[in-house]
This record gives structure tokens, sequence and C-alpha cells, in this order.
């Protein structure tokens, strides 16, 4: 996913996971570096994230949460707003500003894992997941998210920091930022003064630098601070849409909104090459969006190389990352990480010595004194004479003449070949025990066995002799015997003959020959190694039915109406475009909740509304229980 997206630093929103859901796949990725902010109260829910490539950039600090209320892991539970200065972002709301926020609890504003904050030599990164709208439920929070962010933002560009505001803010600028707002628009249902003056999107607008604001601007955003790249680079653009429904299957017909932003501070505007959306993309209701920036960038009137910009000073060498410790806040140093490795510095091979050979600096007047010294030895030894004996393993691989057997396989002869010199083992080796083991004999009675009744499992011979037979002298026929009869019989059927021929054709049982309508199976006496029994008697089937055309049919029928029972009805075909519609269920409350409906297959258009005559969804609608018996 990173190669496709090109980036070196990618920020996700909505990731709706716990700690414990974390996989190295996640966290030890080669070359990157990975923060997280998750719920701390609620599971499974909102979630930021963000990955850094090592090569292009390295973090000083790191922290989550917005108003800074929550505990840093790098100050053994300190508040980050709480720490010094130095060693804090900064920015932090003033009990002032907190209190005009109107926040009842900045600390659970700052738990639900909904900003991330990194912070660069060259800039302040913000990965920030704004609270949606939920149909009216948590406007109050919401409201006070955008006015706690808007006062962050302000706090840090007065420190006189650059500031990057990157995230999904569920919030648009405009009617232009939404297909359903223009739609609201043509029928009169709403002013463009009273859809820019909602309170989310006043202060949205005022946060930007271009901002449409109706009347006075409030106290304390008297001007905009962040420039929207996308609309820099395509202010005119219509129908540039981030995110679309997908309970509507809205994306194919482009009836979607704008709420996923990247926006820099004033000062970085001469930083910016190219901004725009990847709608292409697909995989998730959202699309990407992305900003690239100069390689060099201008920094106090002289040209500096960004990637420089963003190290730490004496970390980065002709753009080669130094050894740098992350910030606690890194995934990476999280007690379940920590001091792991990827899985493939497993495969990976080891370092191998190379030892030199060392110089053999003995003369030959040495060795023949030594060797002169071992046999004084050997002569002074009270050790018998060895003579040297051959080894039984050395043969000679020589080609030889034909053997007299007449044989043309082998010309290859097999010749013992005496080793030179004898292998002396001055140790004692323990007497072979050259007498055979004595075996213990089970005491078994052939009799016995092959007269008694097994005490558990029958034989096959019972299983298909009558009811009157004989049962002590057929029990004694053994199960391979029967076994192998039944397979001589298979090995004399025809290839043509099917299993069906078989079974419609009249069994009988002559004289030890089954005979059938297409092949006579002449029986074969059975014998075995041990045991020779004679062939089971078969026993006398009766005629298969006779299949006729009536009784065909009624089986045809009932197949038939036992699928037709249990198979869904056929779908009906839409108005508009003759094609097979889909099946929905209601599901907002009231007396239809439940109940399922036919619908057009075909996505919403541009307009946001059923069309008649288009190749967008048209307006048919039909109740399941109303079309052919369908079920509620």
């Amino acid at each position: 996913m990173f190669d496709i997206l090109q980036s070196d630093i990618i920020v996700m929103q909505e990731l709706k996971i716990q700690r414990k859901d974390l996989r190295d796949d996640m966290v030890l990725l080669d070359g990157w570096d990975a923060y997280f902010s998750l719920p701390k109260h609620k599971k499974g829910y909102s979630g930021v994230g963000m990955f850094t490539r090592n090569s292009a950039c390295a973090p000083t600090r790191a922290e989550e949460g917005l108003l800074g209320f929550l505990p840093s892991p790098e100050a053994s539970g300190v508040l980050y707003r709480d720490m010094d200065e130095k060693e804090s972002i900064g920015g932090y709301p003033s009990a002032a500003q907190l209190e005009a926020l109107g926040v009842d609890d900045p600390t659970a504003l700052d738990a639900e894992g909904r900003c991330l904050i990194l912070e660069f030599p060259a800039f302040v990164l913000l990965g920030v997941y704004c609270p949606a709208n939920s149909n009216g439920q948590r406007d109050d929070f919401r409201h006070g998210f955008i006015r706690a962010l808007d006062c962050r933002v302000r706090n840090l560009t007065e420190r006189g920091k650059r500031v990057v505001l990157v995230g999904d803010l569920n919030v648009n600028r405009d009617e232009m930022d939404g297909a359903s707002a223009l739609d609201d628009r043509r029928k009169g249902n709403i002013s463009h003064e009273e859809y820019i003056s909602t309170p989310n999107r006043r202060i949205f607008n005022q946060l930007l630098i271009g901002g449409e604001v109706v009347g006075q601007r409030d106290e304390g955003r008297e001007v905009g601070v962040l420039l929207d790249t996308t609309r820099h680079f395509h202010p005119e653009r219509r129908g540039m849409y981030t995110h679309w429904e997908q309970k509507i299957n809205a994306r194919p017909g482009n009836f979607g909104s704008r709420i996923d932003f990247i926006l820099v501070c004033g000062a970085m505007r001469e930083w910016l090459k190219d901004a725009n959306t990847q709608d292409g993309l697909l995989g998730s209701d959202h699309c990407p969006v992305f900003v690239d920036f100069h390689d060099e960038v201008a920094l106090e009137h002289r040209q500096v190389q960004l990637v420089n910009l963003m190290h730490t000073v004496g970390t980065s060498i002709n753009d080669n990352r130094q050894t740098q410790l992350a910030p606690a806040l890194s995934a990476k140093r999280m007690q379940e990480f920590d001091k792991r490795r990827s899985i493939k510095s497993m495969f990976a091979g080891a370092s191998v010595k190379v030892v030199q050979p060392v110089a053999n600096t003995v003369s030959e007047q040495e060795i023949e004194q030594m060797d002169m010294q071992v046999e004084r030895l050997a002569e002074e030894s009270s050790l018998p004479p060895i003579t040297p004996v051959q080894s039984p393993g050395a043969f000679n691989l020589a080609p030889a003449g034909p053997r007299s057997t007449g044989s043309a396989r082998s010309q290859t002869s097999l010749q013992p070949v005496p080793q030179l010199k004898p292998i002396v083992n001055l140790k004692r080796k323990p007497p072979v025990e050259t007498s055979p083991r004595v075996m213990k004999r089970q005491k078994s009675n052939s009799a016995t066995q092959s007269h008694a009744r097994p005490s558990g499992q029958q034989s096959l011979r019972g299983f298909f002799r009558s009811a009157s037979g004989n049962g002590a002298s057929e029990d004694t026929t053994s199960a391979s015997t029967f076994g192998a009869s039944i397979g001589q019989i298979n090995n004399q059927l025809p290839l043509t003959t099917s299993i069906g021929e078989l079974a419609a054709g009249d069994c009988t049982s002559d004289g030890g020959a089954v005979q059938t309508n297409n092949s006579t199976l002449e029986g074969r006496a059975v014998s075995t190694a041990d045991t020779a029994s004679p062939a089971p008697a078969t026993s006398e089937r009766s005629p298969a039915p006779e299949a006729s055309p009536t009784n065909f049919e009624a089986r045809a029928a009932t197949h038939h109406s036992w699928n037709s029972l249990f198979s869904k009805p056929a779908a009906p075909l839409c108005e508009s475009h003759d094609e097979p519609c889909k099946s929905m269920q209601t599901k907002k409350k009231g007396s239809n909740q439940g109940r399922s409906f036919w619908m057009c297959a075909r996505p919403l258009g541009p307009s946001g509304q059923k069309e008649s005559g288009s190749e967008w969804r048209c307006g048919t609608f039909i109740w399941c229980s109303d079309w052919g018996g369908g079920k509620k």
C-alpha cells in the first residue's frame, strides 16, 4: 500500500482498532516508524495513525490529544501540558481559553483517539479525525472539538511554528464541496449565506485563508492562518469529492462531499508543488488526498534541502538518515513490540569469520626425527604386531567382462582392494557379542484361532449370510477372501459397462456366473497363501423395477416443487432499464422497520435523486411481500 501511495508521511483516520489489535505488519515496518492514538474507553472507535519514512523524516516529539490532558509516556505519567516547554510541543489552550471553549471534560475529549501530533524541525503536523454529525446527538461535543482545534492551531502559529493540518474534518467549506448542498440550493431549501453560516462551518471558514464569512469575524479569529492546498491548485473544479455514502452506492455517480483536507500555514505557500485527490483508489468510503513539496524550499532568504529540514541537526548527512531514537509514543517502543526485530532479519545470513591459514614452519629434519621416535616407541612397546586387514567397505568399481550367467544388465564387478596402511587404534574396544539374541515368541494355537469365534468384531461374511444359514462354517471365511472375490469380479467387467446399466439389467445367480443384459461375469476360484475358502454364495436379488416415463415425470415434478419451495423468488425487473432489482431492508424506525423491498440496482446519479429515462437509478420500488409470494 505504501508503495502505491508513494509518500513519505501517511496519515490515517477512523482506524477502529484497539491496542491489542496491533500486529507486526502494522508496527514493525522496515524503514518506517508508526504512531497511533487509539480511544482509551470506547473500544473499536475512531483512532488516528501516522507512518513516517525513516530516510525522509524524523519527528523530534510526538503527542496524542488536542488539549494536552493525557499523560506522556516519556515523562513518567506527567501530562503533556505540564511538561517543560523544551520537552513539549506547546500551544496548549490556557485556562481562560478552556473556559471559553465550553468543553466540559477536556480529558474525555483527548481520550477518544481523535488527534495525533508530530513535530519535525520544519513544521508541526496534526492528524485529526473530527466527530461526525450524529443526527444531532453529539452536536455540543462536535462544536467543542472544532473550537479546540482552532484554538490549538492558532496558539502554535503565534509561537512561530509552521503548522500542517491533515485529516477527516467532517465539514466542508461551501456548496461546491457538497453534492447534497447543491441539490438543496437548487430546490431552494437553503440559501448560500445560511449554508456557510452554520456554527462549525463558520469556525472552519475563519480558520482558512480566503474563507468566506458572513458578517463580522469572531474575536480571536480575525485572520485566517491555514491554506486549503487542494482548492489552491484547483480553484474552480467541481465534483472534487473525497467521501461518498456507501449505503446508497453514491460513488459511481460521484454524489459525495469534500471533507478531507491538507491545510498548511501561509508561510509554506511557496513550498507547495502539487496537491490533489486520488479518487481512483478504492477500498474505503474516502479517497486519499496528497500534497507534494519542492525538494528545495526557501527559508530565511536561502534555499535549503527539505529533507535536511525534516531531521534534527546532525542526523541527516547527504540524504542518509543517521541513527536516532524515536519518540516514546512510537509504536516500536511499546512494551509488546520493544526490542523486536522484523521477520526479514531472521532469515538474514549470519556474518562468517574468515580464518586465515597458519603457515607450516616445521622443517623436514624435525619430521624425520618425529618418525624415528614413533618407530622406537613401537619397538619398545609390548603390543603384538598388527597385520594389515582388508577393509570390507573398499571396492574397486572397475569395468569387467560379462558374467558367465549371460546377464547384460551390469558390466561392473566389485573386487575388494586391500588398504595400503592399517588403521591402528590404541584404545581397547569391548568385545563384540556374536551370539544371536533369543527372541521371545508368543504361544499361538492355530486351531483355537481358526475355530474360535472372535469376541468383539464379526467377520464380513456374517453380514451377507442368510439368517437360516450355518453360522459356524460361514464365519470362518476370512474377510480377505471375500474382498478378493469381489475384486476379481470387478476386474472382469468390460470398460463400456456403466453403473446405470448394471442397475437396470436383470441380475441372476447361476453356476457361479453373474449375468446381465450387457455382459457376463464368470466366477473364478479364489486362493490365498494363508487360507483357501470357497467363494461366498451369492444371495438371490429381486429384479430392479423398470423405469417408466410416468415415474420419471413424477420424480421430476417432485424435484421441481421442492426446489421452488426453498429457492428465493426471482427478482423483478426495474421500470426504466428492464434489469433485475436488488433487495434492501428498511432500517428506519417506524411501522415498516425490518420490511424488505425491491429497488433499482443502479447507483444514484450526480443529482442524488432517482431519475427516469437516464442511466442512473430509476424510481422502481416494490415491497417484497407484494411480489410473487416474497417474504416480509
